[in-house]
């Protein structure tokens, strides 16, 4: 797919992180971005610097993300590339005991739902709308209708201690991309997935600068958290090469996560 002003795109989670880099990577190439983000604040601003469009919308609310698919093709037309990125994540150990008063407790179900639903069945419920937008579109002239770049983590192949909601969701994306790539290939849609590995993205920027410093130290090579830009590279490259389908790569500089 080339990347110019006849192109729109739709990018979840878009006003910060991953999500704002590939944002702004996109709309250099010309391509009109429409932002959803629960952000507003960061939303309209960055909206306002790539000429954009923000809308606010909550990725597990049905009539809302369809609000904003409505206002953002009303906006800029049908939308050929989708970007997820909306995601949270949380700790909790399924089962533990407290150190100091040995009270027995477990992972709350509301919360392994609550992640689930946010990060693998919004996932899934943009994909599903997207997709059926583009296709109504007329095919490109390699045949193409539209690319999906979804994003997981590398903890969906190595979580850690606390994290089987966050795993659990993030696996879900991984193992629904050559499936959904099936679901498409008739109709000229490719899906692609990224694990990011550690990246400076705002979850980490208010970490202490020795806990960050330790993080980037377990990197193998290069020794540094991941930089956005990185991500939204890759990002490009799933949407503009053709042959790139139903696929999920990890980006992590050949890290692989410890137990805890």
């Amino acid at each position: 797919m080339q990347l110019d002003a006849g192109i729109s795109a739709v990018i979840t989670g878009g006003a910060s992180g991953l999500g704002a880099a590939t944002a702004r990577r996109l709309a250099a190439r010309g391509v009109r971005v429409a932002l959803f983000d629960l952000n507003e604040t960061a939303g309209q601003a960055l909206a306002r610097e790539i000429g954009g469009l923000f809308c606010r919308v909550d990725v597990t609310d049905e009539a809302g993300v369809d609000a904003g698919f409505a206002r953002a093709r009303a906006a800029h037309g049908q939308e050929r590339i989708l970007v997820n990125c909306a995601g949270t994540g949380n700790a909790v150990k399924t089962a533990s005991r407290d150190k100091v008063t040995g009270e027995i407790r477990h992972l709350p179900v509301a919360g392994f739902d609550r992640i689930i639903q946010i990060n693998l069945v919004g996932t899934l419920r943009c994909i599903a709308k997207s997709a059926a937008g583009m296709l109504a579109l007329e095919p490109l002239a390699d045949g193409e209708r539209g690319a999906i770049v979804n994003t997981a983590s590398v903890a969906a192949q190595d979580g850690q201690m606390g994290q089987a909601s966050y795993a659990a969701s993030k696996a879900g994306i991984v193992g629904m991309t050559l499936p959904i790539a099936r679901d498409l290939m008739g109709e000229g849609i490719r899906i692609n997935t990224i694990l990011p590995g550690i990246f400076d993205t705002p979850l980490l920027q208010s970490a202490p600068g020795h806990v960050k410093a330790a993080l980037a130290a377990s990197v193998p090579f290069p020794k540094r958290l991941g930089r956005p830009e990185e991500y939204a590279h890759l990002a490009e490259t799933m949407i503009t090469n053709g042959y790139f389908n139903g696929e999920s790569v990890r980006l992590d500089g050949a890290i692989r996560m410890v137990p805890r």
